[in-house]
């Protein structure tokens, strides 16, 4: 016992004589955030909110990493609430689409050479954290090639998990936090599908860290009977195809079946090549940019086309050119494996095989998260 106890207050000794040890135990978690601090983007202009961006680990074993940005709040952001923002496509970037075009706080000039202030940014009221999924989506990657081809909805919303719970290890200060999610477009299914993972992981857990308070989606995909009808009622309704491509369309296209038909596929091709032209059909009454290569997507009898944000129709070009420049990933932590093929704001290879994954009638989600909400 004599020996225990001679032990004891050597040890304590020991450790009240090295103020290193006891500062470096209570700086480990901080040092870590500071690792993925951005200090300023090339042509930022000055600002007095925190950035950090960088990667974290989703499954070691087949090396899939998701990026992140989060952009705090303006003002006390130790008081605002955590935002998660999610874009669609699916194989959309966060970063290009969220974060540079619609609700973060900067903007790409015309020249990619710099960036200005977006006024209307949402971090003057939440800390913004934009995430790049599934990997293979912008700057998130995977070692395991397969993946890009075997992706869906489950496993997207199984990472993005994973994500939260060891971003906010990273993050002690946004534990319990109030916490929302936000995204658009495909992000109809990203966002409630996230929510309802969120709900179940905190129903196993005691005193859960991610303490989720609501969802937002805007012009979501949910359904592609509703989605695919809307859409062609939408482009006759405003003159943008005939009545006889109209007609057309519903006679041949069974927007309530997985298959489609050679007859639906000429019938919205000939809708899209030889009517609607160059007409963004998201922003009819704006210029299109006529350099972008966007254009309708047909993948498993759904109606589908990336969305350009804003007035400026040629944004998204803007962002490529910004984030595929050495200096601005290097700043942002981005791209640290090299990968071999350009950055761009989308990617359609993933788009059409996550699409071929939908194993399950979206809406069924949908009302089991809504009964469960209800229920808790």
């Amino acid at each position: 016992m004599a020996v225990q106890s001679t032990a004891l207050l050597l040890f304590l000794s020991l450790l009240l004589s090295s103020p290193v040890i006891i500062f470096t135990l209570a700086a480990a978690l901080p040092r870590e955030q500071e690792t993925d601090r951005v200090s300023a983007l090339p042509g930022q202009p000055p600002v007095a909110f925190s950035q950090f961006s960088g990667y974290v680990t989703v499954n070691k074993q087949e090396g899939r990493a998701l990026f992140y940005w989060l952009t705090e709040a303006t003002s006390s952001p130790e008081k605002k609430p955590l935002l998660l923002w999610l874009n669609g496509g699916p194989g959309c970037s966060s970063v290009a689409y969220g974060a540079s075009e619609e609700i973060g706080p900067f903007r790409v000039n015309k020249t990619g050479s710099s960036l200005y202030m977006n006024k209307y940014s949402w971090n003057t009221e939440a800390n913004l954290l934009f995430l790049e999924s599934p990997a293979g989506v912008g700057f998130s990657y995977t070692n395991t090639s397969s993946n890009l081809k075997d992706s869906g909805d489950n496993r997207t919303a199984a990472d993005a998990l994973v994500f939260l719970t060891r971003w906010m290890s990273r993050f002690p200060q946004y534990q319990h936090r109030d916490f929302y999610i936000s995204g658009e477009s495909y992000a109809g299914h990203y966002v409630p599908q996230l929510a309802k993972a969120i709900h179940d992981y905190n129903k196993r857990h005691s005193n859960p860290i991610i303490n989720l308070k609501g969802f937002i989606v805007g012009n979501a995909v949910t359904d592609n009977y509703y989605d695919s009808l809307g859409t062609v009622a939408y482009w006759w309704t405003h003159s943008l195809i005939s009545d006889a491509t109209y007609k057309s369309i519903l006679n041949n296209c069974n927007f309530a079946s997985d298959n489609s038909s050679n007859q639906c596929d000429d019938a919205v091709n000939y809708a899209t090549n030889y009517e609607l032209g160059n007409i963004d059909a998201y922003s009819i009454y704006t210029p299109s940019c006529l350099s972008s290569t966007n254009g309708t997507i047909r993948v498993k009898n759904t109606l589908l086309r990336r969305r350009i944000s804003g007035y400026d129709p040629c944004t998204e070009n803007y962002a490529e050119k910004y984030y595929n420049r050495p200096d601005v990933q290097k700043a942002l932590h981005a791209n640290v494996t090299g990968i071999p093929y350009k950055w761009t704001a989308c990617r359609l290879s993933i788009q059409s095989d996550l699409l071929s994954l939908i194993l399950f009638h979206f809406l069924r989600k949908y009302q089991s998260f809504y009964v469960a909400c209800i229920v808790c």
